[in-house]
């Protein structure tokens, strides 16, 4: 496969960063961390993620607010968000989270070994979208090159049957131009 999963993680707190990326350290995913709901967004203008780890409390804009924007653009609306968090486990947290398009809400602290679990679930979706991404790519690809073939059998027909001293050479200098691509 080409390009390599990347997880976005969001945390206003460089200690909460960090263990994140040991806790992710030896999956096949690039971490990229940052520490507001902002920089978050800017990140998504430029990369693709195959999930997003955001921290629910944040000063500023906070994960839900994160998240809505997230959910919001054309572009970032189906990558997956979990969400994490220190509060305790409040119920209407959670379904505040789910309410804007979270597909977790973990509860700090959480078992290292459930958040690997979860990520490499969406590593592994994103690698399989990507392969459907190239394999409906090289069919369109595909399709093209027939109808151009077909095209060209086409008016090479239309040259044998309007006749001519040359039209059999016409015609097969059509095939011969679309069999080498030119």
């Amino acid at each position: 496969m080409g390009e390599r999963a990347k997880a976005l993680l969001v945390d206003d707190r460089k200690d909460n960063l960090l263990a994140l990326e040991a806790i992710l350290q030896g999956l096949p995913v690039t971490p990229v961390a940052v520490e507001s709901g902002e920089a978050a967004l800017k990140q998504l203008l430029t990369d693709d993620f195959a999930v997003i780890l955001l921290d629910a409390h944040m000063p500023n804009m906070d994960g839900f607010e994160t998240a809505s924007h997230i959910k919001r653009r054309e572009r970032t609306r189906h990558v997956p968000i979990l969400f994490l968090t220190a509060a305790d486990r409040d119920a209407q947290l959670a379904l505040r989270g789910y309410a804007v398009g979270a597909v977790d809400y973990l509860t700090k602290p959480f078992d290292p070994w459930v958040l690997r679990a979860k990520v490499s679930i969406f590593v592994e979706l994103w690698g399989k979208n990507q392969q459907l991404k190239a394999q409906a790519e090289a069919t369109r690809e595909r399709d093209a090159q027939w109808e151009r073939l077909t095209e060209t059998v086409d008016e090479a027909a239309r040259v044998l049957r309007a006749g001519g001293e040359d039209a059999a050479a016409e015609a097969l200098a059509l095939l011969e131009k679309a069999r080498w691509g030119n």
